[in-house]
């Protein structure tokens, strides 16, 4: 009897040590100031490298980047603005210093939902701080959202959010578009501060599941009864369907503007680079971190970036920060006496380079 007993007990300890192993922890849903602290010290560019990306016709504004990396060269789409709406563009580069432009991926169209605005950012760049930032296909596609709509203008009319794909991923090739958005401020779960317009999104995948789903996007929007922006999230099973998560922005000021997510996995932390506008003078690069995606702990340190320089003497924003080698390069949209370009930061100075 003793000896069945002990059996008996040893296996019920067994099942409860291994149910214990598959209990998830319950992480803080705060970061303390002092781990804040860590993450600018180790974020921060102090240094502006100028200009790498702009239109020969000056009058054509370059916007939006996003980086990545395939078969040891970088790549950025970005997205050019001539008065009639968004195109995606495609650039190349070999050391991050020196982009050359591929050519259009993103076109206008004739009668479609998107037919004068195309701004697209890939998607499932890889997330991991100092990582390979290469693009993870999905069901053989890679995959990128954008910024879709029929007003012609400057962000005119009610924006949507539209998906494409392709089979390539560095060439300057058409991507396939659907017929129909996957988001917008029409939709029937839309929420307060999404049913008026849809602005940038950034789809990555959420490896942990902490929202219960394997691909998360952020996006910026703003709603009919208040005319400000703030970084809201959707999640997905399969990329092509996506439902609102929450019931409100996971960052906001209540005014102005917070806008352009990019998700960056730095240790246990997630790192979120955006910007702010109008909230107070100027648009600049700002932080947040969390530890599940969902609950935001916003930096309340000096500005990443900040107007300083001729070149982003009126906006310095719309960020997107890779560590590489050792430097941290911070792309950023900048708007001043060489008109919108695409302006860099690094945390080493390397102007001073050989």
């Amino acid at each position: 009897m003793k000896k069945i007993t002990l059996l008996i007990t040893l296996t019920i300890g067994t099942l409860y040590l291994s149910g214990c192993k598959q209990e998830k922890t319950t992480l803080p849903k705060v970061v303390s100031q002092q781990e804040m602290e860590k993450v600018y010290n180790e974020i921060k560019t102090p240094y502006k490298y100028g200009v790498v990306v702009q239109h020969p016709d000056t009058t054509k504004m370059v916007d939006s980047p996003t980086i990545f990396r395939k078969n040891d060269l970088w790549y950025m789409t970005y997205i050019v603005f001539d008065g009639q709406g968004y195109e995606t563009w495609l650039s190349e580069s070999k050391d991050l210093l020196h982009w050359k432009s591929k050519g259009k991926i993103l076109s206008f169209t004739e009668n479609t939902w998107d037919a004068n605005q195309k701004a697209g950012y890939v998607s499932l760049v890889d997330i991991d701080w100092g990582g390979d930032y290469a693009v993870e296909s999905y069901e053989d596609n890679y995959w990128m959202t954008y910024l879709g709509g029929n007003t012609a203008g400057y962000e005119a009319g009610t924006l949507k959010i539209g998906l494409a794909s392709s089979l390539t991923l560095t060439e300057a090739e058409a991507w396939n578009t659907n017929n129909s958005p996957i988001m917008s401020p029409e939709d029937s779960d839309s929420r307060w501060f999404d049913n008026k317009t849809i602005y940038k999104s950034l789809v990555i995948r959420d490896t942990e599941k902490h929202t219960g789903h394997p691909f998360v996007m952020y996006y910026n929007a703003k709603g009919k009864e208040d005319d400000y922006e703030s970084i809201a999230m959707a999640v997905s099973d399969d990329m092509q369907t996506w439902e609102r998560f929450g019931e409100q922005p996971v960052i906001t000021k209540g005014k102005g503007i917070c806008g352009d997510a990019q998700i960056a996995k730095y240790n246990d932390l997630y790192i979120m680079f955006y910007f702010g506008a109008f909230w107070k003078p100027g648009a600049f690069e700002r932080f947040a971190c969390s530890y599940d995606l969902i609950n935001w702990t916003d930096w309340n340190g000096e500005d990443l970036i900040a107007p300083s320089e001729g070149f982003d003497k009126t906006y310095a924003h719309k960020p997107w920060v890779i560590k590489w080698n050792g430097v941290v390069y911070h792309f950023y949209n900048a708007v001043g006496d060489q008109g919108r370009v695409i302006a860099l930061a690094t945390s080493k100075d390397l102007k001073k380079e050989p």
